[in-house]
């Protein structure tokens, strides 16, 4: 059974266009409703937090419908990050947890992502179920079964509370200066709280959303803003994370950005240290830049690759038993502590090792020299197929000739966006810059 609706992230798209539009949130509300409904059991709840973006409101509404005439009952959690909603579904023994947000992308998008009562995401089986029970007449809930909705109002502080308990024990971050970016987003009020509860100066940034200007200038793809003001505070340590919080990256006290490469590699050596590592490897996806592999084999860790997507890194982990794993975009999964990527949490991680440790931020983020890496996205009409055409198959071909032992190549199409990534590492950036050009210039060509 395949997908069309959904991508590597739920369904997303560009608010009040399909698939993005009130009619389609209430029809995949009464989807997912009657999914969960199988059972046959009388009682189910959903529960459904959001970002900060104005569409969230009807997206929520429309979803709501959706389900309560299913007989699904809906607890609306309001702004929260999306870890929140995997936390919170397995707590409060929902069958269903829903996340309103497109993550890192501009406020005129929106999309919808489904957790199971487990957690997690749900798997690319369940999400073409819920799609082909779009294609069917749904059956409604009877009258005196329609499901009831209601406002949850401490579902932000049962998540705070939680994320401290992630931090060790008897560990302060008093005398430690932050700055903490939250795009405008959906951790706007529990991230500071959290780091301000633990003791640390916190300088917030990024904290007044009006629904339009979530990761505007700001967030982890924008962590030059954060950068500036750790250089204007004088902090020790920048924390830039994206419009839902299920990502993150790093500035260490120069305004040097450490991206999730670096992170995983700072985690994934202490916790060897530690033997807490589980399975002795670290998962990521072939995004990851080779230099955090050449660090890993050094240590002894095993690097298991994954096509791109938290979803699929998450997948392995389960698989493998591993404990740690994420995306070079700042996606940090640890699964002793969430069941998706924790911004918070594993800036979290960071503060502790420079409270344990004593260091600065510019000695644990710079674990490895990355090797050289350029990605360039080019964006296509819908229904085309650039990557099939023979000149770009050619020159992609001629490409991996000339990069084999010195580098690699990765293109591939986004699963959230129109986009063609274009994506290649090599030991000379001259040949490097040649590559990429070339292939962008094929696709542009064909696209």
């Amino acid at each position: 059974m395949t997908r069309k609706l959904f991508g590597t992230d739920g369904v997303r798209g560009r608010a009040n266009t399909h698939p993005m539009t009130a009619e389609m949130a209430l029809r995949l509300g009464a989807a997912a409703g009657r999914y969960f409904r199988r059972d046959g059991r009388n009682r189910h709840r959903v529960v459904i937090g959001k970002d900060t973006r104005l569409s969230g409101y009807m997206l929520e509404n429309a979803l709501t419908a959706g389900l309560t005439s299913t007989g699904m009952n809906v607890l609306l959690l309001g702004p929260v990050p999306t870890p929140a909603v995997g936390f919170l579904t397995r707590s409060m023994r929902a069958d269903l947890g829903i996340m309103i947000s497109a993550s890192h992308n501009p406020a005129e998008d929106n999309g919808i992502k489904f957790f199971g009562p487990d957690g997690f995401k749900l798997s690319d089986t369940a999400e073409a179920e819920i799609e082909a029970l779009l294609a069917t007449e749904i059956q409604p809930a009877q009258p005196a079964n329609i499901g009831r909705a209601k406002r949850i109002e401490d579902g932000r502080g049962r998540y705070m509370e939680y994320a401290k308990t992630t931090f060790p024990a008897g560990l302060r971050l008093d005398g430690l200066r932050v700055v903490l970016d939250c795009a405008h987003g959906a951790a706007y009020r529990a991230a500071p709280d959290v780091l301000w509860e633990l003791g640390a100066d916190v300088i917030p940034l990024g904290v007044k959303p009006d629904g339009f200007n979530i990761n505007d200038g700001v967030g982890s793809t924008h962590p030059e803003a954060c950068a500036a003001a750790v250089r204007e505070h004088g902090a020790d340590l920048g924390i830039s994370l994206d419009g839902d919080a299920d990502r993150v990256v790093i500035v260490d006290q120069t305004g040097r950005v450490a991206d999730g490469d670096q992170i995983m590699a700072l985690l994934a050596g202490r916790w060897a240290d530690q033997g807490r590592l589980s399975g002795g490897a670290l998962v990521a996806t072939v995004m990851s830049n080779l230099g955090l592999e050449h660090f890993l084999d050094a240590r002894g860790v095993r690097l298991e690759r994954t096509q791109v997507g938290d979803r699929y890194v998450v997948e392995r982990m389960r698989e493998g038993g591993f404990n740690l794993g994420g995306e070079q975009s700042g996606h940090i999964v640890m699964t002793d502590y969430a069941t998706t990527g924790d911004g918070l949490v594993a800036a979290m991680q960071v503060l502790a090792a420079m409270a344990e440790s004593g260091r600065p931020a510019s000695e644990l983020v710079s674990q490895f020299d990355p090797v050289p890496q350029m990605l360039k996205n080019v964006r296509y009409a819908a229904g085309s197929d650039p990557l099939g055409a023979d000149g770009v198959r050619r020159v992609i071909a001629d490409a991996e000739a000339r990069l084999a032992g010195h580098g690699r190549v990765l293109i591939r199409k986004s699963g959230t966006e129109p986009l063609i990534r274009v994506m290649a590492e090599a030991e000379d950036e001259t040949v490097l810059r040649e590559v990429v050009d070339g292939i962008v210039a094929a696709v542009e060509q064909a696209a």
